[in-house]
């Protein structure tokens, strides 16, 4: 079956295309083709069907076989995958995805997009939505005890349910990759959950790690760094429009507050293509 690698400042996927490819069992194959020894190697699997209700619709699976909700890198390459293939010619596409449907705005330079702005919909707090469990309206810096040791988290949600923690220390000797996992199942996220650990650069920058539910760390998540401005907007610790900072590369995240939505810009490249054998 033919695929396209594809990564939006490092977050990489392997896309394919079920106009022209059927796919039985996405899970199996996600789990399978991510693998970077003995697969093609990417954090997931991302298909894209027609839709009755948008332009097309974005199916993603996570590297460990689970459905994922939405990623902001991932939409904005499937966004560059069917204007750069020629199944559109618009320059502003609407995407259907699990959690609801995306408006993307294209920018095309010698007739291949480069950089997407994806309008992400609106941050939604209520823990119960998320879901977070807590006694407040908004978690808005609330301990959680993990591991042995009390942080402040704030929950947000994009679509999918994040955990975004203020860290004081160096991030790069963060040793996520003990930590992450006690975030993503702790029991007051029922449905696990992303960790965002973020410093403030200066007034307009951030600067982040993550670790993905059924991922682990990723060079970069779109629907993080959304979820980290987000929180650190709430925590009045930067202005409602900056830069973020990810391992991969840089996002510009906006949160408009008087219409209440999310705007996120950056770039979107093809890696290469091949031919795959189950």
């Amino acid at each position: 079956m033919k695929f396209t690698k594809m990564q939006g400042i490092g977050n990489d996927y392997v896309y394919m295309d079920t106009f022209t490819e059927t796919i039985e069992n996405p899970g199996r194959l996600a789990k399978a083709i991510s693998d970077r020894h003995f697969g093609v190697g990417s954090d997931g699997l991302i298909l894209i069907k027609p839709s009755e209700k948008a332009d097309f619709y974005m199916d993603m699976y996570n590297s460990d076989g689970s459905q994922g909700a939405m990623c902001g890198n991932g939409i904005r390459c499937v966004a560059k995958y069917v204007y750069d293939a020629g199944l559109t010619d618009k320059k502003q596409l609407a995407i259907n995805t699990k959690s609801g449907i995306k408006y993307l705005d294209l920018t095309v330079e010698d007739g291949k997009v480069t950089v997407v702005r994806v309008n992400m919909g609106h941050p939604e707090l209520t823990p119960s939505k998320i879901p977070f469990i807590s006694d407040r309206d908004i978690a808005v810096s609330e301990p959680i005890d993990v591991g042995g040791k009390t942080y402040e988290i704030t929950a947000v949600s994009m679509g999918n349910p994040h955990g975004v923690v203020y860290y004081k220390d160096d991030l790069a000797s963060l040793e996520i990759e003990k930590i992450g996992p006690q975030f993503e199942t702790h029991p007051r996220f029922p449905e696990r959950v992303n960790t965002e650990f973020y410093q403030v650069i200066d007034e307009n920058t951030l600067a982040m790690r993550v670790w993905e539910r059924g991922a682990g760390e990723t060079m970069a998540c779109g629907t993080g760094a959304c979820a980290v401005l987000v929180a650190a907007v709430l925590n009045k610790k930067i202005k409602p429009k900056a830069k973020v900072e990810l391992l991969g590369g840089v996002l510009t995240i906006e949160w408009d507050q008087e219409k209440n939505l999310i705007f996120m810009t950056g770039p979107a490249e093809t890696v290469f293509t091949g031919e795959y054998e189950e």
